[in-house]
């Protein structure tokens, strides 16, 4: 597990722009079960979660659709937040960073550490207002 005060700029990178903390199994549960879109952010202490995941999350959120839920949770961290977020995920295994886009609680989307590593924000972002406005 990391430091609360190293991970503590990380986690700010998302929520200053309205990303809801899950750092429980039940938050996750209850996030999921909500009515509507939710894009869930499995944050990463990594240089391609600095350079392109959060950054691509952020500006993924000035489309015109967007979720009506965006919430995060932070690998090597939240254990028991991400454990439970990645069980909505399966099939896809686990890596972070990676985003996923569910709708009424039904994984439609996903971004995979692959699909980010490497890749400039702005095609991350580009990739998930896709999908936003297929879904949202």
């Amino acid at each position: 597990m990391y430091p609360a005060e190293l991970v503590k700029p990380m986690r700010e990178d998302l929520t200053r722009v309205g990303f809801e903390e899950l750092q429980t199994a039940d938050q996750v549960d209850t996030a999921l079960a909500k009515e509507g879109t939710t894009l869930v952010v499995v944050n990463s202490v990594c240089g391609c979660a600095a350079a392109n995941a959060r950054p691509g999350a952020r500006m993924s959120l000035q489309n015109t659709k967007r979720p009506d839920h965006i919430v995060t949770v932070f690998a090597g961290v939240d254990r028991e937040a991400v454990e439970k977020a990645r069980e909505y995920m399966i099939p896809f295994p686990p890596s972070s960073p990676s985003m996923a886009l569910f709708k009424d609680g039904e994984l439609v989307h996903m971004l995979e550490r692959h699909h980010i590593e490497g890749r400039p924000a702005e095609l991350i972002a580009e990739n998930l207002m896709d999908a936003y406005n297929e879904h949202c």
